[in-house]
This record gives C-alpha cells, sequence and structure tokens, in this order.
C-alpha cells in the first residue's frame, strides 16, 4: 500500500484559511498574492479528491470535510511546532568564559534573571585568567579586563569600569582608627597585584608590608572573612557580606583604577543565544553603573 501525502505547503495554506476564514486574509498572513492561495486550495483538492471550501461571491467558509480535515491537520501542525520549540530548547548551553571573583559575585547571581527572560538559553560558565582563545577553546564569550576604554580585541564590549576599596572583618578594621593605616595584613589577588599599593598611594599612606596575594580574590575575601587581614576588592563583590556586618568598609576613597572589564566576543557571525545574551549583559552593566 503506498503512502502519498499531499504537498506540505498546500496543507499549511488550507491551515491558515481555516484559521482566518478569508483568502484575503491568508495571502496577507502568508505573504503571498489572493490568486497564489486559491491555487494551493484547488491543488489540495484536487489530490485529495474532494471540496474542502466553499466559494461564494463575497465569502468563504468550509465544507464538513474541510471543517474535520482542518481541526486533523491543526493538531499535526501544533504537534510540529511543539516538537521544533522543544528541538530549539535543547541547543547547547552558551559557554562563558570569566574570572573567577566577577564570576562568582556578579555574574551567577544575575543569572537567573536571565533565565526568567530567556528560558531557552543556558549559559555555562568556566573560570580562568589566561588569556582565552575562544575558537581553539570552544567558548562562545569571555570577560576579561584592559587598561583603558580601548577595546582589548576586535568587536569587545565595554561591561564595567574597575574600582577598588578595602574590607576588612569589624576586629579586624578598627585597627584603621589609630592612625598606623595597617588593618592587618593586606590580601589580594595576583591578577590584580597593583591594587594595593595604587589605592594606598592614591590615598597617602604607605605599604605597610607586602601584600599576601591569592590566587583569586575570591579566596582573599574569603580569608579578610576569616579574619586574617584586609582585602582591596571591588565593593561590588561584597556588598551582601558589608550589608550582613560581615566585613566592614575602610576609610579612603574608592579608588577607579582605569581599568575595564570587556566582553569579549568571536569575530564573524554569532548565534542568536549569544547577540541575546550579550546585549543582556551590556544592558545590565549599563544600568548598575547610572543607579
Amino acid at each position: 500500500m503506498r503512502h502519498t501525502l499531499p504537498p506540505l505547503d498546500s496543507l499549511w495554506v488550507f491551515h491558515i484559511v481555516a484559521q482566518t476564514g478569508s483568502l484575503t486574509a491568508a495571502a496577507s498572513t502568508l505573504g503571498v498574492t489572493q490568486p497564489a492561495v486559491s491555487k494551493r486550495l484547488k491543488d489540495l483538492e484536487a489530490t485529495l479528491g474532494c471540496a474542502l471550501v466553499r466559494r461564494g461571491a463575497n465569502a468563504l467558509s468550509l465544507t464538513a470535510l474541510g471543517h474535520r480535515f482542518a481541526a486533523e491537520i491543526g493538531q499535526g501542525f501544533a504537534q510540529l511546532q511543539a516538537a521544533t520549540q522543544n528541538l530549539q530548547a535543547q541547543d547547547p548551553p552558551l559557554r562563558i568564559r570569566a574570572y573567577t571573583t566577577w564570576a562568582m559575585r556578579w555574574l551567577i547571581p544575575r543569572l537567573a534573571s536571565f533565565r526568567d527572560l530567556h528560558p531557552g538559553i543556558d549559559v555555562e560558565v568556566s573560570t580562568s585568567t589566561a588569556m582565552v582563545d575562544l575558537a581553539r577553546e570552544g567558548v562562545d564569550a569571555a570577560i576579561s579586563t584592559a587598561r583603558g576604554d580601548r577595546p582589548p580585541s576586535p568587536g569587545a564590549q565595554r561591561l564595567q569600569a574597575v574600582a577598588v576599596a578595602p574590607f576588612a572583618a569589624a576586629a579586624v578594621a578598627v585597627a584603621w582608627g589609630d592612625g598606623s593605616g595597617a588593618g592587618g595584613r593586606l590580601l589580594g589577588s595576583k591578577v590584580r597585584a597593583r591594587d594595593w599599593p595604587r589605592w594606598l598611594h592614591a590615598n597617602g599612606l604607605n605599604i605597610p608590608a607586602p601584600p599576601l596575594l591569592f590566587e583569586s580574590t575570591t579566596l582573599a575575601i574569603q580569608a579578610a572573612l576569616e579574619g586574617l587581614g584586609t582585602v582591596i576588592c571591588t565593593p561590588g563583590f561584597v556588598q551582601d557580606e558589608v550589608r550582613e556586618g560581615r566585613l566592614v568598609g575602610l576609610p579612603g576613597r574608592t579608588l577607579v583604577t582605569g581599568d575595564h572589564y570587556w566582553l569579549i566576543l568571536p569575530s564573524g557571525r554569532r548565534s542568536a543565544p549569544l547577540r541575546i545574551f550579550s546585549d543582556w549583559l551590556v544592558q545590565q552593566s549599563a544600568a548598575e553603573t547610572d543607579t
């Protein structure tokens, strides 16, 4: 027994006609001419060997067979649309490379809001301080820092200016009030080893001892929480700890370092999910900069 189907495009035309109830409206929806819609319908009826529509002088209606056929193929098209959406939802996640502290303390806390806006786009975050080769390492985009306003690579988009200030546990912070300018051991990260000297110089203070540098600012923040010293970092990274009283901001002005976070993007064509994510990231950064 031969299994044949009418042309799918003819079925789709009939489906739209049945939904709109008009050749003119169907033609507008499909972006074709009314005669083209009429011809598709006639071809479909000829293939099926039955009338699907009644054509009046100023109106069009479905026959009994047409009503039944429209309902059944409507279910089929709904299943096709659902299957397509499910397939698109299974697209591989966006792979984003970032510095550990920025990823943990800025990006990840905001990903839930991105997920609410775009439930079909998953974001997979990895961390590294090394330079990234997007194509070779299979990474869709990366976050990096660079000095000044000049993009570090073609197409890079600027996110935030890097500003730093010192924070310590309350007991350690007391030492800053005695005029010595020392709040326990100075803590920082190897990636941003110059932040302490630059902040102390900007505030007219001497370096009491070489800072103890960790692999990431995240580790330095944890050391400060444990009372091991005073960490220098971006204020936004420790806003929860400050609000909870676990860390205290120390006297002195916040230093705008002249560095910026940049979104590093691939050259050439970018996927729709990556465009959506990069636009959201830039908007988030701009909104928080303006507040």
